[in-house]
């Protein structure tokens, strides 16, 4: 299978910079809790390389994740990396010894990550580099002004090619893009949460991917009648559905659903491919409407 026979084709984060829509998050190879040492690392290694076979090209990572385990079994499983190949990491919070996520995004501390990332991840720049804001409830308000600054100094360093911000309000995503260019959003986003309809159809206007974290729901995966109607009428699986659903509401939308399983990544990519009909799609888009 190739990049053009994944589904939903492809997606240009800024100029060369091309992804396929269906992509690949690495957060639970890390482990439990997203902590380590990952569950099964020889099946970590085996996900990664299945999920480049397969034609993958945006593998979303952090080195926070672990800490640095994720990194460090891309590091492994891909390098060399192929050319097509485009690393997404975020920078911003760390872990700390009870499996919190505490702000880390003071300037050096980011400079510090993005070094942290460079190392481990074995590269001399880094494709996309996300400033996570907010906190493990969502996003906050305040100012991302000297943060994401930091970050367009890096850039300009020619550490980073391209920047982007995850976890943020309307507000800080309009901030960002007022100091310089931005090419994703990655916000909490699925078929039953859709806080963001109005900042996804906006960017979509401008070109900018929007990629949803948690997009079958997270550490509490998604349930719904409307879900599992349509999965019946289908003879799939409801978290199939959803996904199919993310790339159906948006062309600027890019998947990064995750897993520790070679079998559940196949399950993935297949479920994305899914095609729905105008009523599954009226009778789906009801579920997370105000």
């Amino acid at each position: 299978m190739t990049h053009t026979e994944l589904p939903g084709g492809t997606f240009t984060l800024g100029a060369g910079l091309v992804v396929t829509r269906t992509g690949y998050g690495a957060m639970q190879l890390a482990g439990p809790q997203v902590m380590g040492p990952p569950r099964d690392p020889d099946e970590a290694i085996r996900v990664l390389r299945a999920a480049v076979e397969l034609g993958i090209t945006h593998i979303d990572t952090a080195d926070a994740y672990g800490p640095h385990v994720t990194n460090e079994l891309i590091h492994e499983a891909l390098r060399p990396y192929p050319d097509a190949v485009r690393i997404v990491t975020k920078v911003g919070a760390l872990r700390d010894a009870d499996g919190g996520w505490p702000s880390a995004r003071a300037p050096q501390q980011l400079r510090d990550a993005v070094h942290s990332n460079l190392k481990t991840l074995g590269l001399d720049v880094l494709d996309v580099v996300n400033l996570r804001v907010g906190g493990p409830l969502g996003p906050e308000p305040g100012s991302i002004a000297e943060a994401f600054s930091t970050l367009v100094e890096l850039q300009q360093q020619g550490l980073i090619r391209r920047l982007g911000v995850s976890n943020a309000t309307s507000g800080q995503v309009a901030e960002a893009r007022a100091i310089a260019p931005i090419v994703c959003v990655q916000n909490f986003y699925n078929v039953a949460n859709r806080d963001d309809d109005a900042l996804i159809d906006s960017l979509a206007a401008d070109g900018i991917a929007y990629v949803p974290f948690f997009p079958l729901g997270g550490f509490s995966p998604l349930q719904s009648d409307a879900l599992s109607a349509v999965a019946a009428r289908r003879d799939t699986a409801p978290l199939s559905v959803a996904l199919a659903w993310l790339l159906h509401r948006s062309p600027n939308i890019l998947l990064i659903p995750g897993t520790s399983s070679v079998a559940h990544l196949r399950e993935n990519v297949a479920g994305a491919g899914l095609v729905l009909s105008e009523a599954d799609l009226a009778e789906l888009d009801a579920i997370g409407a105000p």
